[in-house]
C-alpha cells in the first residue's frame, strides 16, 4: 500500500488507493464496528489512514485470505495485532516481487 500523507481522504480516494469499489466500502463500514469514517454536515465520509490500515486488512480476510464477514470481524476482535502483522507482512513480500519481476523484465530486455 502505498504511503498515506493526507489527514483524511475521501471515499473515492480510499476506493482508489485499495482498489476496492466504494459500495463496498460502505457495505463493510455497516458490517464492521472497526470502520468509522468521520462524516461532515453533508454526510460525506472522510477516513483517516488508521481507517485505510483497517480497511485494508478486512480486505486481506475477505477476500485474499476468504473468510465469511463474520470470521473476519471474529479474527479481528480476537487477534487484530496479528493480522496487522500477516497484512504489512504480505504488503512488503508483494512490493518485493515485483521489483524482483521488474529487474528481471529488464535483465530480458538487454538481451
Amino acid at each position: 500500500m502505498q504511503d498515506l500523507d493526507k489527514k483524511y481522504y475521501r471515499i473515492s480516494e480510499v476506493a482508489a488507493i485499495l482498489n476496492i469499489p466504494a459500495s463496498t466500502l460502505r457495505f463493510w463500514e455497516s458490517k464492521f464496528t472497526v470502520v468509522k469514517p468521520r462524516r461532515n454536515n453533508h454526510g460525506t465520509r472522510f477516513y483517516t489512514p488508521s481507517d485505510i490500515d483497517k480497511i485494508a486488512q478486512i480486505h486481506y480476510l475477505v477476500k485474499e485470505r476468504g473468510l465469511k464477514l463474520e470470521a473476519a470481524q471474529q479474527q479481528l476482535r480476537v487477534n487484530p495485532e496479528g493480522i496487522e502483522q500477516r497484512h504489512k507482512t504480505l504488503d512488503r513480500l508483494k512490493e518485493m516481487r515485483a521489483r524482483v519481476m521488474e529487474m528481471l523484465d529488464a535483465l530480458h530486455s538487454l538481451r
